[in-house]
Protein backbone atom coordinates (compact mmCIF):
# COMPACT_ATOMS: atom_id res chain seq x y z
CA UNK A 1 0.00 0.00 0.00
CA UNK A 2 1.41 3.38 -0.98
CA UNK A 3 1.64 5.98 1.77
CA UNK A 4 0.98 9.66 0.99
CA UNK A 5 4.55 10.92 1.37
CA UNK A 6 5.83 13.95 -0.49
CA UNK A 7 8.78 12.47 -2.40
CA UNK A 8 10.81 15.03 -4.27
CA UNK A 9 11.55 13.87 -7.85
CA UNK A 10 15.02 15.37 -7.92
CA UNK A 11 16.20 13.91 -11.24
CA UNK A 12 14.39 12.52 -14.24
CA UNK A 13 15.93 10.42 -16.98
CA UNK A 14 17.61 12.59 -19.63
CA UNK A 15 15.19 12.80 -22.52
CA UNK A 16 13.03 9.97 -21.18
CA UNK A 17 10.81 11.38 -18.40
CA UNK A 18 8.01 8.87 -19.13
CA UNK A 19 10.11 5.76 -19.73
CA UNK A 20 8.31 3.67 -17.09
CA UNK A 21 4.90 4.79 -18.36
CA UNK A 22 5.89 3.56 -21.83
CA UNK A 23 6.61 0.02 -20.59
CA UNK A 24 4.02 -2.68 -21.07
CA UNK A 25 2.52 -4.34 -18.01
CA UNK A 26 4.61 -7.45 -18.66
CA UNK A 27 7.80 -5.41 -18.93
CA UNK A 28 6.95 -3.57 -15.72
CA UNK A 29 6.46 -6.82 -13.78
CA UNK A 30 9.74 -8.26 -15.06
CA UNK A 31 11.57 -5.02 -14.30
CA UNK A 32 10.02 -4.87 -10.80
CA UNK A 33 11.15 -8.43 -10.00
CA UNK A 34 14.70 -7.70 -11.14
CA UNK A 35 14.90 -4.58 -8.96
CA UNK A 36 13.34 -6.33 -5.95
CA UNK A 37 15.86 -9.19 -6.26
CA UNK A 38 18.73 -6.73 -6.61
CA UNK A 39 17.66 -4.81 -3.49
CA UNK A 40 17.45 -8.08 -1.57
CA UNK A 41 20.66 -9.79 -2.72
CA UNK A 42 22.74 -7.39 -4.83
CA UNK A 43 23.18 -10.20 -7.36
CA UNK A 44 22.25 -10.40 -11.08
CA UNK A 45 18.92 -12.00 -11.94
CA UNK A 46 18.52 -14.50 -14.78
CA UNK A 47 15.54 -15.19 -17.01
CA UNK A 48 14.87 -18.64 -15.52
CA UNK A 49 14.63 -17.19 -12.02
CA UNK A 50 12.16 -14.55 -13.23
CA UNK A 51 10.13 -17.17 -15.11
CA UNK A 52 9.71 -19.26 -11.95
CA UNK A 53 8.80 -16.26 -9.76
CA UNK A 54 6.33 -14.59 -12.12
CA UNK A 55 4.10 -17.57 -12.69
CA UNK A 56 2.71 -15.92 -15.83
CA UNK A 57 3.43 -18.82 -18.17
CA UNK A 58 6.26 -16.90 -19.83
CA UNK A 59 9.22 -18.88 -21.13
CA UNK A 60 12.79 -17.88 -20.23
CA UNK A 61 13.30 -16.99 -23.91
CA UNK A 62 10.40 -14.52 -23.84
CA UNK A 63 11.70 -12.99 -20.63
CA UNK A 64 15.19 -12.68 -22.15
CA UNK A 65 13.69 -10.69 -25.02
CA UNK A 66 11.98 -8.32 -22.58
CA UNK A 67 15.21 -7.98 -20.59
CA UNK A 68 17.06 -7.16 -23.80
CA UNK A 69 14.53 -4.38 -24.51
CA UNK A 70 14.97 -3.04 -20.98
CA UNK A 71 18.73 -3.12 -21.43
CA UNK A 72 18.45 -1.22 -24.70
CA UNK A 73 16.34 1.40 -22.89
CA UNK A 74 19.17 1.88 -20.39
CA UNK A 75 17.29 0.41 -17.44
CA UNK A 76 19.28 -2.84 -17.09
CA UNK A 77 22.84 -3.99 -17.69
CA UNK A 78 24.88 -7.20 -17.50
CA UNK A 79 28.25 -7.50 -15.77
CA UNK A 80 29.18 -10.31 -18.14
CA UNK A 81 27.75 -11.49 -21.45
CA UNK A 82 26.26 -14.70 -20.05
CA UNK A 83 25.24 -13.25 -16.70
CA UNK A 84 21.84 -12.16 -15.48
CA UNK A 85 20.75 -8.53 -15.41
CA UNK A 86 21.05 -5.74 -12.85
CA UNK A 87 19.26 -2.38 -12.76
CA UNK A 88 21.32 0.63 -13.84
CA UNK A 89 21.31 3.78 -11.74
CA UNK A 90 18.89 5.19 -14.31
CA UNK A 91 16.74 2.08 -13.88
CA UNK A 92 16.69 2.51 -10.11
CA UNK A 93 15.76 6.17 -10.55
CA UNK A 94 12.87 5.19 -12.83
CA UNK A 95 11.78 2.46 -10.43
CA UNK A 96 11.73 4.85 -7.45
CA UNK A 97 9.92 7.56 -9.41
CA UNK A 98 7.36 5.39 -11.16
CA UNK A 99 6.94 1.91 -9.68
CA UNK A 100 7.97 1.96 -6.03
CA UNK A 101 5.23 1.17 -3.53
CA UNK A 102 6.29 2.86 -0.30
CA UNK A 103 5.66 0.76 2.78
CA UNK A 104 4.60 1.95 6.21
CA UNK A 105 6.44 1.80 9.52
CA UNK A 106 5.57 -0.82 12.10
CA UNK A 107 4.31 0.28 15.52
CA UNK A 108 7.64 -0.84 17.02
CA UNK A 109 9.60 1.30 14.54
CA UNK A 110 7.46 4.35 15.30
CA UNK A 111 7.87 3.83 19.04
CA UNK A 112 11.63 3.47 18.62
CA UNK A 113 11.87 6.72 16.65
CA UNK A 114 9.59 8.54 19.11
CA UNK A 115 11.57 7.40 22.15
CA UNK A 116 15.02 7.98 20.64
CA UNK A 117 14.10 11.49 19.48
CA UNK A 118 12.33 12.48 22.71
CA UNK A 119 13.66 15.75 24.12
CA UNK A 120 13.01 15.04 27.80
CA UNK A 121 16.14 15.84 29.80
CA UNK A 122 18.31 16.38 26.73
CA UNK A 123 19.48 19.33 24.66
CA UNK A 124 18.77 19.47 20.94
CA UNK A 125 22.34 18.47 19.94
CA UNK A 126 21.95 15.33 22.07
CA UNK A 127 18.58 14.57 20.46
CA UNK A 128 20.07 14.94 16.98
CA UNK A 129 23.04 12.75 17.87
CA UNK A 130 20.69 10.03 19.12
CA UNK A 131 18.49 10.37 16.03
CA UNK A 132 21.53 9.81 13.80
CA UNK A 133 22.52 6.67 15.69
CA UNK A 134 18.93 5.44 15.61
CA UNK A 135 18.59 5.88 11.83
CA UNK A 136 21.85 4.02 11.26
CA UNK A 137 20.61 1.13 13.37
CA UNK A 138 17.12 0.86 11.87
CA UNK A 139 18.23 1.29 8.25
CA UNK A 140 21.49 -0.74 8.47
CA UNK A 141 23.10 2.15 6.60
CA UNK A 142 24.82 5.36 7.65
CA UNK A 143 22.55 7.92 9.30
CA UNK A 144 23.10 11.65 8.87
CA UNK A 145 21.64 14.79 10.41
CA UNK A 146 22.36 18.36 9.37
CA UNK A 147 22.06 20.27 12.66
CA UNK A 148 20.53 23.75 12.70
CA UNK A 149 22.61 26.88 12.42
CA UNK A 150 23.13 28.51 15.79
CA UNK A 151 23.21 32.14 14.60
CA UNK A 152 19.56 32.81 15.50
CA UNK A 153 17.89 35.53 17.58
CA UNK A 154 17.95 34.75 21.29
CA UNK A 155 15.02 34.47 23.67
CA UNK A 156 16.60 33.61 27.02
CA UNK A 157 20.06 33.67 28.64
CA UNK A 158 20.90 32.40 32.11
CA UNK A 159 23.82 31.26 34.28
CA UNK A 160 23.12 28.51 36.83
CA UNK A 161 25.43 27.74 39.75
CA UNK A 162 26.57 24.07 39.72
CA UNK A 163 29.13 24.08 42.49
CA UNK A 164 32.49 25.62 43.43
CA UNK A 165 34.06 27.09 40.32
CA UNK A 166 31.41 25.78 37.89
CA UNK A 167 28.28 27.16 36.27
CA UNK A 168 25.89 26.14 33.52
CA UNK A 169 25.46 28.70 30.74
CA UNK A 170 22.06 28.37 29.07
CA UNK A 171 21.04 29.91 25.73
CA UNK A 172 17.53 29.57 24.26
CA UNK A 173 16.88 30.82 20.72
CA UNK A 174 13.56 32.26 19.57
CA UNK A 175 12.81 29.04 17.70
CA UNK A 176 13.30 26.95 20.84
CA UNK A 177 16.80 25.55 20.34
CA UNK A 178 18.60 25.14 23.66
CA UNK A 179 22.38 25.21 24.15
CA UNK A 180 23.96 24.31 27.48
CA UNK A 181 27.67 24.83 28.22
CA UNK A 182 29.65 24.13 31.40
CA UNK A 183 31.85 27.08 32.45
CA UNK A 184 34.88 27.03 34.72
CA UNK A 185 34.85 30.16 36.93
CA UNK A 186 36.90 31.54 39.82
CA UNK A 187 36.42 29.65 43.09
CA UNK A 188 34.27 31.64 45.51
CA UNK A 189 32.37 33.56 42.86
CA UNK A 190 29.07 34.58 44.51
CA UNK A 191 25.67 33.67 43.02
CA UNK A 192 24.92 37.39 42.76
CA UNK A 193 27.59 37.71 40.05
CA UNK A 194 25.87 34.98 37.99
CA UNK A 195 22.54 36.80 38.32
CA UNK A 196 24.13 40.15 37.41
CA UNK A 197 25.84 38.64 34.37
CA UNK A 198 22.63 36.94 33.21
CA UNK A 199 20.55 40.10 33.55
CA UNK A 200 23.15 42.12 31.67
CA UNK A 201 23.19 39.68 28.75
CA UNK A 202 19.39 39.45 28.72
CA UNK A 203 19.22 43.22 28.22
CA UNK A 204 21.84 43.13 25.48
CA UNK A 205 21.02 39.95 23.58
CA UNK A 206 17.28 39.15 23.58
CA UNK A 207 16.00 39.52 20.03
CA UNK A 208 19.52 39.70 18.63
CA UNK A 209 22.03 37.11 17.43
CA UNK A 210 25.08 36.32 19.51
CA UNK A 211 27.43 37.15 16.63
CA UNK A 212 25.72 40.49 16.06
CA UNK A 213 26.10 41.64 19.68
CA UNK A 214 29.36 40.01 20.82
CA UNK A 215 31.74 42.75 19.61
CA UNK A 216 29.62 45.47 21.20
CA UNK A 217 29.49 43.68 24.56
CA UNK A 218 33.21 42.96 24.64
CA UNK A 219 33.97 46.59 23.77
CA UNK A 220 31.78 47.76 26.66
CA UNK A 221 33.51 45.42 29.10
CA UNK A 222 36.97 46.43 27.88
CA UNK A 223 36.20 50.14 28.32
CA UNK A 224 34.45 49.51 31.66
CA UNK A 225 31.22 51.07 30.33
CA UNK A 226 29.15 48.00 31.15
CA UNK A 227 28.56 48.88 34.84
CA UNK A 228 29.36 45.25 35.70
CA UNK A 229 31.56 44.39 38.67
CA UNK A 230 34.77 42.56 37.83
CA UNK A 231 33.47 39.11 38.75
CA UNK A 232 30.26 39.49 36.73
CA UNK A 233 32.34 40.75 33.79
CA UNK A 234 34.43 37.57 34.01
CA UNK A 235 31.24 35.47 33.86
CA UNK A 236 30.04 37.35 30.76
CA UNK A 237 33.43 36.98 29.06
CA UNK A 238 33.58 33.25 29.87
CA UNK A 239 30.04 32.74 28.53
CA UNK A 240 30.75 34.58 25.30
CA UNK A 241 33.97 32.62 24.80
CA UNK A 242 32.15 29.33 25.35
CA UNK A 243 29.27 30.12 23.00
CA UNK A 244 31.74 31.32 20.36
CA UNK A 245 32.84 27.69 20.07
CA UNK A 246 29.52 26.82 18.42
CA UNK A 247 29.34 26.26 14.68
CA UNK A 248 27.37 29.12 13.20
CA UNK A 249 27.15 27.26 9.88
CA UNK A 250 25.49 24.25 11.47
CA UNK A 251 27.01 20.81 11.83
CA UNK A 252 26.89 17.53 9.94
CA UNK A 253 26.49 14.45 12.15
CA UNK A 254 27.15 11.08 10.48
CA UNK A 255 27.02 7.74 12.27
CA UNK A 256 27.21 4.13 11.08
CA UNK A 257 29.75 4.75 8.30
CA UNK A 258 31.15 1.25 8.79
CA UNK A 259 27.84 -0.18 7.55
CA UNK A 260 28.67 1.14 4.07
CA UNK A 261 31.65 -1.21 3.98
CA UNK A 262 29.42 -4.27 4.38
CA UNK A 263 28.36 -4.04 0.72
CA UNK A 264 31.90 -3.60 -0.65
CA UNK A 265 32.94 -6.45 -2.95
CA UNK A 266 35.90 -5.00 -4.87
CA UNK A 267 38.86 -2.71 -4.12
CA UNK A 268 37.40 -0.05 -6.43
CA UNK A 269 34.25 -0.05 -4.31
CA UNK A 270 36.36 0.40 -1.17
CA UNK A 271 38.14 3.41 -2.68
CA UNK A 272 34.79 4.99 -3.59
CA UNK A 273 33.51 4.59 -0.04
CA UNK A 274 36.74 6.08 1.31
CA UNK A 275 36.21 9.05 -1.01
CA UNK A 276 32.70 9.41 0.43
CA UNK A 277 34.05 9.47 3.98
CA UNK A 278 36.51 12.19 2.96
CA UNK A 279 33.71 14.22 1.32
CA UNK A 280 31.61 14.06 4.48
CA UNK A 281 34.39 15.76 6.42
CA UNK A 282 34.38 18.89 4.26
CA UNK A 283 32.43 22.11 4.69
CA UNK A 284 31.37 21.79 1.05
CA UNK A 285 29.36 18.68 1.90
CA UNK A 286 27.57 20.51 4.70
CA UNK A 287 26.80 23.50 2.49
CA UNK A 288 25.38 21.32 -0.27
CA UNK A 289 23.24 19.28 2.10
CA UNK A 290 21.87 22.45 3.67
CA UNK A 291 21.15 23.80 0.20
CA UNK A 292 19.35 20.56 -0.72
CA UNK A 293 17.25 20.81 2.44
CA UNK A 294 16.36 24.45 1.76
CA UNK A 295 15.14 23.57 -1.76
CA UNK A 296 13.22 20.48 -0.72
CA UNK A 297 9.46 20.16 -1.04
CA UNK A 298 9.58 16.78 0.65
CA UNK A 299 11.87 13.79 0.72
CA UNK A 300 14.69 13.90 -1.82
CA UNK A 301 16.32 10.78 -3.23
CA UNK A 302 19.73 10.93 -4.88
CA UNK A 303 20.94 7.75 -6.60
CA UNK A 304 24.55 7.07 -7.52
CA UNK A 305 26.12 9.37 -10.09
CA UNK A 306 22.90 11.41 -10.26
CA UNK A 307 23.90 12.69 -6.82
CA UNK A 308 26.40 15.50 -7.42
CA UNK A 309 27.69 15.46 -3.86
CA UNK A 310 28.51 11.75 -3.69
CA UNK A 311 28.84 11.03 -7.43
CA UNK A 312 32.08 9.05 -7.09
CA UNK A 313 30.95 6.87 -4.19
CA UNK A 314 28.19 4.91 -5.94
CA UNK A 315 25.90 5.50 -2.95
CA UNK A 316 22.33 6.66 -2.60
CA UNK A 317 21.04 9.34 -0.23
CA UNK A 318 17.48 9.66 1.12
CA UNK A 319 17.08 13.00 2.87
CA UNK A 320 14.19 15.05 4.30
CA UNK A 321 14.17 18.55 5.79
CA UNK A 322 12.85 19.31 9.25
CA UNK A 323 11.30 22.58 10.36
CA UNK A 324 11.13 24.75 13.46
CA UNK A 325 8.01 26.05 15.21
CA UNK A 326 7.57 28.72 12.51
CA UNK A 327 7.76 26.15 9.68
CA UNK A 328 11.22 27.33 8.61
CA UNK A 329 13.57 24.65 7.31
CA UNK A 330 16.48 24.54 9.77
CA UNK A 331 18.14 21.21 9.00
CA UNK A 332 17.82 17.81 7.40
CA UNK A 333 17.87 14.14 8.34
CA UNK A 334 18.66 11.20 6.11
CA UNK A 335 20.34 7.91 5.29
CA UNK A 336 23.34 7.07 3.09
CA UNK A 337 23.61 3.57 1.71
CA UNK A 338 24.43 1.49 -1.35
CA UNK A 339 22.24 2.04 -4.41
CA UNK A 340 20.37 -1.15 -3.55
CA UNK A 341 18.98 0.16 -0.25
CA UNK A 342 15.44 -0.80 0.61
CA UNK A 343 13.84 2.47 -0.54
CA UNK A 344 10.30 1.32 0.34
CA UNK A 345 11.31 0.92 4.00
CA UNK A 346 13.81 3.78 4.37
CA UNK A 347 11.71 6.56 2.78
CA UNK A 348 8.92 6.45 5.42
CA UNK A 349 11.55 6.02 8.15
CA UNK A 350 13.36 9.23 7.16
CA UNK A 351 10.08 11.08 6.61
CA UNK A 352 8.74 10.16 10.05
CA UNK A 353 12.02 10.98 11.81
CA UNK A 354 12.07 14.44 10.21
CA UNK A 355 8.52 15.09 11.44
CA UNK A 356 9.38 13.94 14.98
CA UNK A 357 12.45 16.21 15.13
CA UNK A 358 10.24 19.05 13.87
CA UNK A 359 7.84 18.42 16.76
CA UNK A 360 10.75 18.53 19.21
CA UNK A 361 11.80 21.89 17.79
CA UNK A 362 8.23 23.10 17.98
CA UNK A 363 8.07 22.45 21.72
CA UNK A 364 11.54 23.83 22.30
CA UNK A 365 12.75 20.64 23.97
CA UNK A 366 13.53 20.42 27.67
CA UNK A 367 16.31 22.30 29.40
CA UNK A 368 18.84 20.28 31.37
CA UNK A 369 18.56 21.64 34.89
CA UNK A 370 20.18 20.76 38.20
CA UNK A 371 17.76 19.12 40.69
CA UNK A 372 15.67 21.57 42.67
CA UNK A 373 16.55 24.53 40.47
CA UNK A 374 13.49 25.19 38.27
CA UNK A 375 13.51 27.71 35.46
CA UNK A 376 10.73 29.97 34.28
CA UNK A 377 10.60 29.92 30.50
CA UNK A 378 9.78 33.36 29.08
Amino acid sequence: MTTPLSVKRTIQAPGRPDAVAELSQRSREIFRHIVDAYVETGEPVGSRTISRKLGMGLSPATIRNVMADLEEAGLLYARHTSAGRLPTELGLRMFVDGLLEIGGLTDDERQTIDSQCAASGRSLPQVLEQATQMLAGLSHCAGLVVAPKSARPLKHIEFVHLGPGRALAVLVTEDGIVENRILDLPIGLPPSSLIEAGNYLLAKLVGRTLDGARAEIMAEIASQRSELDQLAAKVVSAGLASWAGGNKDGALIVRGQSRLLEDVKEMADLERVRALFAALETKESLARLLDAADRAEGIQIFIGAQNELFSLSGCSVVIAPYRDSEERIVGAVGVIGPTRVNYARIIPMVDYTAKVIGRVLGTGGTLIRPPGDPITRS
